[in-house]
C-alpha cells in the first residue's frame, strides 16, 4: 500500500504560489514549483522547523 503525500499550497488564497509536499514514501519534504524546487530529508526538515519556531529565521 502506498503511503499518501500531504500537499499544502504556501498561499491558499491563490493556485500560483509554490507548495509544500511532504511524501511519506520517498521520506523527503519538497518545496517550491517546477524549475525551482529544493528537497529536504526528514533531519533538515526538522531543523528549518526547528529555526523557525526559535525565531531565529527572519524575512
Amino acid at each position: 500500500m502506498e503511503k499518501p503525500s500531504l500537499r499544502v499550497a504556501l498561499c491558499p488564497a491563490c493556485g500560483a504560489c509554490p507548495e509544500v509536499v511532504v511524501d511519506v514514501a520517498k521520506n523527503e519534504v519538497r518545496i517550491g514549483e517546477k524549475g525551482n524546487m529544493v528537497h529536504l530529508n526528514k533531519e533538515a526538515w526538522n531543523t528549518l522547523v526547528e529555526k523557525i519556531n526559535a525565531g531565529e529565521l527572519k524575512a
